[in-house]
């Protein structure tokens, strides 16, 4: 499977937030599926079906529910309005992903935004911090909805082909936080070598 053209489908943008006094940086992942919202929304929240494209989940899956996914961050669920909203908090309360779907025709539209305290994510940079993954996830997303998917998705992960092809994604989020004027030259430099180390620094050394 061609990684990165899945990439080129993803559109990316960094922005400053404010909410409930706290000021914190954004990320804004976009992207278009051909399935319905309810496939897209089933792939999502299904148990059985996270854990084939992204990890196996626990806990109380409904509003006012817990969440733990397995080797990685726990939450609380804030909304959960089937088949257009989900928003949660994810590994703390001022870290919060929300997953909005609109369904046009044949396709559902995705926008998948994840909003970090300031503190917590330093500049606009703290976007190289997670983005990349994000990233990855959406791909995984389509490539199951497509029926495309198949084998374990953490050796997918960290197979070669697919961390060669995050330094792509790597300097797409650097792009981005440089153009929303929200990270110094800097800051970005130092987030590209952290999200190189986590995402892509053993590219030669996977499947």
């Amino acid at each position: 499977m061609d990684i990165t053209s899945e990439l080129n489908g993803l559109q990316r943008s960094v922005h400053q937030v404010r909410a409930d006094g706290i000021e914190g940086i954004g990320l804004l992942l976009r992207r278009e599926y051909q399935a319905a919202a309810e496939d897209v929304w089933k792939a999502l929240t299904d148990p059985a079906m996270l854990r084939r494209w992204f990890l196996p989940v626990s806990g109380e899956l409904e509003p006012g529910g817990t969440f733990q996914l397995e080797g990685n961050a726990a939450g609380s669920i804030l909304k959960c309005e089937a088949p257009a909203l989900l928003r949660l908090t994810f590994g703390s309360p001022t870290s919060v992903v929300e997953i909005r779907l609109a369904e046009h025709g044949s396709h559902t539209a995705l926008e998948f935004e994840h909003t970090v305290d300031l503190e917590t994510a330093g500049s606009g940079a703290g976007a190289l911090f997670v983005g990349p993954g994000w990233d990855l996830a959406l791909v995984a997303l389509g490539l199951f909805l497509a029926g495309r998917f198949t084998g374990d998705p953490s050796e997918w992960e960290n197979s070669r082909e697919v961390r060669e092809a995050s330094r792509q994604s790597i300097d797409a989020w650097a792009a981005a936080a440089e153009a929303s004027g929200t990270a110094t030259a800097e800051e970005i430099e130092q987030g590209v070598a952290v999200a190189t180390a986590q995402f892509a620094e053993d590219a030669g050394a996977g499947n």
